[in-house]
């Protein structure tokens, strides 16, 4: 059974969120027990709350859940994106009802405090959340004491002395040990999760963050795909003899990942006429190579529903996102073209190289959570690689 919310004899609150502007919201704590200080985003999904708190996109942050049924499917195994929570906690409106769901084998509460992570009921979200768009996503330090007592002003202090996302290289922090293969499929029912048994491609992948679905789908689309860590050089991306080349997403300011990551990329563009194909920081990383810069959002774009415009075909597709900074598209050079463009406020959601099969797109068409409408990129770098085995 899913434990209530812990309150004291005397009702207090159990939970805090300090704002570095002094603000505070006070709620119902669950989860563990503690202080964590961050960056504060909101996202706008309905569904997948584990697989968001699982995303290393969310490295260094705090996640408001717009929606506020949070934690009515429960948890369960086979829905991390990795293999513990990497955002730092998160914010609701109603405290976790008991899960709803035939797939649940656990509750989001002992979830949270099984693996470290606080979280926070009872907040006006909206209130929150309008916010965040108005004033940029803030540093806050998230609070939760069984006994209700907090020291404000230190927790003040703790949000104020965050250093914030801006030039801080996190991939290196999520990114993987050392290099493993991968040949899980994804969920299809009845059968589940099933392992790729004729591979048509291989793939290097480098993991800046890379959520398991996102190489899921390579796998469905007949790749066999080796996976590297953030750090790999060119030499040891070639050394697999790869058919093709993908760039995953992750958490950070691109400039600072880019500082290893990029010349590794630069190389394998100039000594190659391999497909490349990256997704999110794998976007950003690309850009960086080819010239381009990127730049710090207001508050990013976090959410399951954003409508991103295909300009070749003038093709909307609704999407997944999770990033916090953005290519400035009027930095992109001679020879880049901007592919997809965000119809929230216009900003850069893909790019490519003319005459060559290199591109990315900022959003996530692995679609974990979210809407499918851009699985047809996996196919596409699928069909690349095959082009260049004829």
């Amino acid at each position: 059974m899913a434990q209530p919310a812990q309150k004291t004899a005397q009702n207090k609150p159990t939970a805090c969120l300090a704002l570095a502007d002094g603000t505070v919201f006070y709620g119902h704590g669950f989860g563990a027990t503690g202080v964590t200080t961050a960056e504060l985003c909101f996202n706008t999904a309905m569904t997948g709350y584990q697989e968001i708190m699982t995303d290393p996109s969310y490295a260094g942050q705090v996640i408001t859940f717009t929606f506020p049924h949070i934690g009515n499917t429960g948890v369960n195994v086979e829905d991390d994106e990795t293999a513990d929570p990497v955002a730092e906690g998160m914010v609701v409106k109603w405290d976790p009802t008991e899960p709803s769901n035939w797939r649940a084998t656990d509750t989001l509460q002992n979830w949270l405090a099984a693996r470290g992570r606080i979280a926070i009921g009872g907040i006006d979200t909206r209130r929150l959340t309008r916010a965040i768009r108005q004033q940029g996503a803030p540093h806050v330090a998230l609070a939760h004491d069984p006994e209700g007592n907090f020291d404000i002003a230190a927790l003040v202090a703790k949000a104020r002395d965050f250093a914030g996302l801006v030039g801080l290289d996190l991939a290196r922090k999520v990114t993987c040990a050392q290099s493993y293969r991968w040949d899980e499929m994804r969920w299809a029912w009845p059968e589940g999760y099933t392992r790729l048994e004729a591979p048509k491609h291989k793939v290097v992948a480098i993991d800046y963050g890379a959520k398991r679905n996102i190489l899921r789908c390579l796998a469905s689309v007949g790749c066999d795909v080796t996976v590297l860590p953030a750090t790999a050089t060119a030499e040891e991306v070639l050394s697999h003899n790869p058919d093709g080349v993908f760039l995953s997403n992750g958490p950070g300011d691109p400039a600072a990942t880019g500082e290893y990551a990029v010349p590794m990329i630069r190389d394998v563009l100039d000594k190659t006429d391999l497909p490349v194909f990256g997704i999110c920081l794998g976007h950003q990383m690309l850009a960086l190579a080819l010239g381009a810069k990127t730049v710090k959002m207001n508050h990013g774009h976090h959410g399951a529903n954003h409508p991103v415009k295909e300009l070749d075909t003038g093709k909307v597709e609704i999407t997944s996102m999770n990033h916090g900074f953005a290519v400035d598209s009027q930095s992109l050079p001679e020879g880049v073209v901007e592919t997809h463009v965000s119809l929230f406020d216009g900003s850069n959601c893909g790019i490519r190289m003319s005459g060559r099969p290199v591109w990315s797109v900022q959003h996530h068409p692995e679609a974990s959570p979210g809407p499918q409408d851009s699985f047809y990129l996996f196919e596409r770098f699928a069909a690349e690689m095959e082009k260049q085995t004829v």
